[in-house]
């Protein structure tokens, strides 16, 4: 693992910045390979597999800086050979895969890695924010835990799994999440020392994947998500825009109700409802065979969104993409999620592209990505199969 040099913290709690939307030019992409302490042992070789082809679909379009567990190297390496080796011309791909060395534990980087954002003067200097991982709220007990009794369970039904095999995610573990978006950082200005980031440590915490913004001074996220006191416990509503408003350019808040303890993101937006540009949003619809909560959420994001308008003053054009049928998703893990997540919406814009998930139900897929070829056509769109990923508890990306 290379050794890790200081990095300059900006702590002028003056400074503001501005948040580019994900559809601005991308210098690469940050993705991290799952460690065997993340998820179920049934699961963990497909899990790797889709983390590595999604990385080498990106490397399409642009560079891609996949951060792997040190003993896990040889392994990421040799499924990203195989992979390529299955592309017409894989040369290219291959110089846009890198391996980077660090302790990471969640294959999650939306949410454990660094929001990048801009000086609110334009300056070339680099910056990104730093919102100090915290488990979505300490939640220590979920089903990627071995140290929760649902993982227990699955490891003892498994045959041939030796326990030591599968190490807890204890708090040395849980504290190099923590570190991960600084450590991302530190190696990304070791690779690169002529245009170095600068870290922003918010007083605020939460997950990229918890907000959304559109370029222009539009966010938005659900309160359950964010103004809840797991992740900002002492801090009003106030305090919380106040403190996004500086980091991340905002004018407009457009917050969702949500629902704290649904899941273990707490209704994360990016599988919710997301920006195509500015004034579109596409909704995750449920599927008729959702649960009626689910559906709650989903009247409560539409009624939100339909009277919305942007930092702009422009009344939102919402667009539905129904989820997949959920019978086609579940499996036979012990102990895995009970309700997948399966949100087409939890897209990923690359330079010139779009990556969407692929979950196995050839009709809800294939109108996914019309919907979405439709919306962006100036855009290569390409889908992604995946099905272990959102059967560990959380969204697809």
């Amino acid at each position: 693992m290379a050794t890790l040099q200081p990095l300059h913290t900006e702590t002028d709690p003056t400074k503001r910045y501005t948040c580019p939307s994900e559809t601005s030019p991308h210098r690469a992409t940050i993705l991290g390979f799952p460690s065997r302490c993340s998820t179920f042992p049934a699961l963990y070789t497909k899990t790797c597999t889709e983390i590595v082809d999604l990385a080498c679909t990106i490397a399409n379009f642009e560079k891609v800086r996949l951060h792997v567990r040190p003993e896990d190297i040889p392994q990421a390496q040799n499924l990203v050979s195989k992979r390529l080796s299955m592309e017409k011309e894989p040369h290219n791909q291959e110089l846009n895969v890198q391996l980077i060395s660090v302790a990471t534990n969640h294959c999650w980087v939306r949410d454990t890695g660094p929001v990048y954002v801009r000086d609110a003067e334009n300056t070339d200097q680099r910056y990104a924010v730093d919102f100090q991982f915290c488990e979505w709220g300490n939640k220590t007990g979920e089903l990627l835990y071995n140290s929760s009794t649902d993982k227990e369970a699955a490891l003892a039904e498994e045959a041939n799994t030796d326990p030591a095999d599968w190490p807890i995610m204890d708090a040395t573990r849980r504290e190099e999440n923590t570190l991960f978006a600084r450590r991302t950082l530190q190696l990304e200005n070791a690779d690169d020392s002529t245009s170095p980031v600068i870290r922003i440590q918010s007083s605020v915490r939460l997950e990229g994947g918890g907000i959304e913004m559109d370029g222009e001074g539009t966010f938005m996220a659900a309160e359950s998500s964010v103004l809840v006191p797991s992740r900002n416990e002492g801090l009003s509503r106030e305090e919380v825009e106040a403190e996004l408003s500086r980091l991340l350019g905002v004018t407009k808040f457009i917050w969702v109700p949500g629902r704290e303890g649904l899941d273990i993101t707490d209704c994360h937006i990016d599988a919710e409802a997301r920006f195509i540009r500015p004034g579109v949003v596409v909704v995750c619809k449920p599927h008729a065979k959702s649960g009626a909560i689910y559906w709650d959420i989903y009247r409560e994001i539409r009624e939100v969104l339909d009277s919305a308008t942007d930092a702009r003053g422009r009344k939102l054009q919402v667009y539905d993409i129904e989820e997949p049928d959920p019978d086609l998703m579940k499996g036979d893990v012990p102990g895995e999620e009970a309700e997948p997540s399966a949100s087409y919406v939890n897209f990923y814009f690359v330079n010139e592209g779009l990556i969407i998930p692929a979950f196995g139900d050839p009709v809800a897929d294939q109108k996914a990505l019309e919907t979405l070829q439709k919306l962006v056509p100036e855009r290569e769109v390409k889908q992604v199969a995946v099905n272990a990923l959102p059967r560990t508890g959380f969204d697809s990306q």
